[in-house]
C-alpha cells in the first residue's frame, strides 16, 4: 500500500508528450503553471497544485510559461479519486515537503532510505486525503451539479435540454452522475426543489408565503399539486401538515429510508 515506485523531477519544461502509467501518478507543480490534457477533459494547474492521475489514463502536459514539478508514481495508494483531479496544497506546504523528501530518499544511498520512502508514501497519501475535503467529482458531473444549483428554483428550467446540450451521451451522463452523487440528475433537482419548499414552509411568518400555490413557483414547480405529491412522498406528510408540525414544535416528519440514504450520501 502506498508503495512509491518512482520519483522524478522536471526543471523548466514546456511539454510532456502523451503517455500513461501502470500505476498512480501524483504531480506536484513547484513553479509555473500549465494544463494536463486528457481524452475527455483538460485540468489547469498552478504552483502548489497536485494533479492526481489514475493508472492507464493517457495524458499530456502543456505550458506556455513553463512549469517545474516533482512527480511520484505509487502503487495501491489508500487515497484515490474517480478520475483525474487537481488538489491544492495548504499554505504551510507540508505536502511539498513530503514530495521533496521522497525525491531525496528515492535517489539517496543512506541507510534506511527505503524504509523512509515507504513512510513518505503513506504520508503523501494521507495528506492528499485530508486535503480532499469534499468528494472530488469528474468535471462534467461538477458542471451538471453547478447548473442544477444555479437554476433549480426556476420553473422554466429544462434539465433534459441542458443535458442534451453537453457533448456526452445522455445515458452516460445520467449513470455517471448517479455513480458519483448517489442519485440521478432529475432526483437531485427534485430534492433541491423540495428542500427549498420545506424551508419556505418553515419560514412563512418571515416570508409571508403561506399557500402551496404561492410556494410552488418559488421552488421551481409549475404545478402545486405535483409539488404536494412529491413533498408527501419525500417527507411522509402533506406540505400543510408539515408546516403545522413545525409551527407547533412537534417532532419532524418521518422520512423514508431511501431519502435518508440520499441525504447521507
Amino acid at each position: 500500500m502506498n508503495d512509491i515506485t518512482y520519483v522524478g523531477k522536471h526543471g523548466v519544461s514546456y511539454n510532456v508528450s502523451r503517455h500513461a502509467h501502470e500505476s498512480w501518478e501524483f504531480v506536484y507543480c513547484t513553479a509555473g503553471s500549465g494544463a494536463f490534457v486528457f481524452d475527455d477533459r483538460t485540468l489547469r494547474y498552478g504552483e502548489g497544485d497536485v494533479v492526481c492521475i489514475p493508472p492507464l489514463v493517457p495524458h499530456a502536459n502543456d505550458s506556455e510559461e513553463g512549469f517545474q514539478n516533482i512527480h511520484i508514481n505509487m502503487v495501491s495508494p489508500v487515497f484515490s479519486v474517480p478520475g483525474p483531479a487537481v488538489i491544492s496544497d495548504e499554505p504551510n506546504r507540508f505536502l511539498l515537503n513530503a514530495f521533496t523528501a521522497a525525491l531525496f530518499h528515492f535517489y539517496s544511498d543512506r541507510n534506511g532510505s527505503a524504509a523512509l520512502l515507504s513512510l513518505y508514501g503513506d504520508l503523501i497519501s494521507c495528506i492528499l486525503a485530508s486535503l480532499q475535503k469534499d468528494k472530488v467529482l469528474t468535471p462534467v458531473v461538477a458542471q451538471v451539479e453547478n447548473n442544477i444549483i444555479a437554476n433549480y428554483a426556476d420553473p422554466d428550467y429544462e434539465l433534459d435540454a441542458y443535458l442534451h446540450s453537453l457533448p456526452f451521451s445522455y445515458d452516460y451522463l445520467r449513470k455517471l452522475f448517479q455513480r458519483e452523487l448517489g442519485v440521478t440528475p432529475h432526483r437531485y433537482l427534485i430534492d433541491k426543489r423540495l428542500q427549498l419548499a420545506s424551508e419556505l414552509l418553515m419560514s412563512n411568518e418571515v416570508t409571508g408565503v403561506n399557500t402551496i400555490s404561492e410556494i410552488a413557483p418559488l421552488c421551481g414547480f409549475h404545478d402545486p399539486l405535483y409539488l404536494s405529491k412529491m413533498f408527501k412522498k419525500k417527507y411522509g406528510v402533506a406540505p400543510r401538515s408539515y408546516q403545522a408540525s413545525q409551527a407547533s414544535g412537534t417532532a419532524a416528519p418521518h422520512q423514508n429510508s431511501e431519502n435518508v440514504k440520499i441525504m447521507m450520501e
